[in-house]
């Protein structure tokens, strides 16, 4: 079961990814902008999906994905660590997440990164 320091590990080995401290919790940035946080018990994270997506989720796997109320207005989806299979999920939920954050020069200098062969947010065929 992937742990908080493995969140850690696989957010800052994103490029052009920092970790910042806000509202008391680690929160992880890539060009400044948020694409993860690890909530203050350090279970679960909170990553970037689009809200048709992760209404979707949190319907077809309630035991591992949820919408925080606080967050219910935004394109964010809570993982709970202890339901994810393996640390490649995480990788891929993360690398997710990165990916709708980066800046397009980014994403154009790093077009395969973490690229899973299914939609990590979605549950579906990577979109082109």
């Amino acid at each position: 079961m992937p742990d908080a320091e493995d969140v850690r590990r696989i957010a800052l080995s994103l490029p052009d990814t920092t970790e910042k401290v806000a509202w008391s919790m680690p929160t992880f940035r890539v060009a400044g902008k948020m694409f993860a946080t690890l909530p203050e018990d350090e279970t679960s994270i909170a990553v970037r999906c689009p809200k048709e997506e992760r209404d979707e989720l949190a319907l077809a796997e309630p035991e591992k994905f949820w919408i925080a109320g606080h967050e219910a207005q935004f394109a964010w989806v809570r993982v709970r660590l202890a339901a994810l299979e393996d640390e490649g999920e995480l990788r891929d939920i993360l690398a997710d997440s990165w990916r709708q954050a980066a800046p397009p020069r980014l994403l154009e200098a790093h077009p395969r990164l973490g690229l899973p062969p299914v939609d990590a947010c979605a549950g579906q065929i990577p979109r082109p």
